[in-house]
């Protein structure tokens, strides 16, 4: 197996972007790619250029490949517009139809609209909505709706409450949209594979079910975590989990045990504002965990974290444990030789 860190944000834009070539199959994992934030350290047009670079090799690298898995429809893991790249190729995407907000939803259905008249030549036609009733995903959650929270745990309730009435009512979202429909034509392939796997020659693909965007409830949605295992390797790209922050989460990686494990990190830029002590704490812990507990070669921790200086000091429980257990941890940029673009700014 070969294995391509195409762009990260340790490279100076948002993304989290991998190739991977087995002896069967070419797989690219969300090939997306955003700007920095403004609070990011670095002028305006340094920003413009990094993403740009980004995406010039982002496409390179989709162009080659037969197989793309969108694990959502966030700009920094899609391209939504470069529509023709996609053509004879199959798309693991992130169903458009249930567990997703109505923003992404919203980008979803732009996107396979520009599927179905740039490459099908034709208008996309909704299905029925889902009649069916839709589980609640915090119910899978047996460690962290155990867990004790202390002082926290009277607000962390009010919050849960909250989560599920939200969940409520856009789950009856769900069952009122027109459904976007997979796509199978010569030309294109498009399949939800959400708790699934799939084989090509020896190399096998799975798919986790519905996870949260970071913590419970998350209002920015759902995603998928993606593995790819061939006889020699296994491969464990997170997506969006933000540390992960959820003790179940980070079990289900130790469980997997890949050789290589792409981590993303909490939002360390967004402390005190959409990331409180508590929620910070328990990604650092389940990261530690994992590399504690979980027998890789090589994990990259990076997507998220290095938007800001001070991401190495705030998760540095993870950096520590990884020295002394002498497990290889690194940013990707670090794992190419280069020093972390937020680090390396005067």
């Amino acid at each position: 197996m070969k294995i391509e860190l195409v762009w990260f944000d340790s490279m100076g834009a948002k993304s989290s972007c991998v190739f991977v070539e087995t002896r069967d199959i070419r797989i690219i994992i969300d090939p997306g790619i955003a700007a920095m934030q403004p609070s990011f350290p670095a002028e305006e047009w340094k920003k413009i250029l990094w993403r740009e670079e980004g995406r010039r090799k982002i496409k390179r690298f989709l162009k080659k490949s037969d197989v793309v898995v969108i694990s959502h429809y966030h700009y920094d893991h899609f391209l939504p517009r470069d529509i023709e790249i996609y053509r004879d190729k199959i798309l693991f995407t992130k169903n458009p139809n249930e567990y997703i907000n109505e923003s992404q939803r919203g980008r979803a259905l732009d996107f396979f609209g520009r599927i179905h008249s740039s490459i099908l030549d034709k208008e996309i036609e909704l299905g029925k909505p889902a009649s069916k009733a839709f589980k609640d995903t915090y119910s899978d959650l047996k460690i962290a709706g155990k867990k004790d929270f202390g002082d926290y745990s009277e607000r962390r309730e009010e919050l849960l409450e909250k989560g599920k009435r939200w969940f409520e009512k856009l789950s009856g979202k769900w069952g009122s949209w027109g459904w976007i429909p997979e796509i199978d034509e010569e030309e294109i392939k498009t399949i939800y594979p959400e708790g699934k796997e799939y084989k090509f020659g020896g190399t096998r693909i799975r798919f986790s079910h519905p996870l949260f965007h970071g913590v419970e409830y998350s209002r920015v949605g759902w995603v998928f975590y993606t593995i790819i295992e061939d006889e020699d390797t296994k491969i464990l790209h997170s997506s969006d989990l933000n540390g992960p922050i959820i003790e179940d989460y980070a079990e289900m990686i130790i469980r997997e045990n890949p050789d290589i494990v792409i981590l993303d990190g909490p939002m360390t830029y967004m402390f005190g504002y959409m990331l409180n002590k508590t929620n910070l704490d328990r990604a650092v812990e389940n990261a530690k965990r994992i590399v504690e507990e979980a027998d890789f070669d090589l994990m990259i921790y990076d997507h998220h974290l290095p938007r800001e200086k001070r991401y190495r000091e705030r998760t540095k429980k993870v950096w520590e444990t990884a020295e002394k257990l002498k497990k290889r941890v690194v940013t990707a940029a670090e794992q190419m030789g280069q020093a972390p673009k937020v680090l390396d700014l005067s």
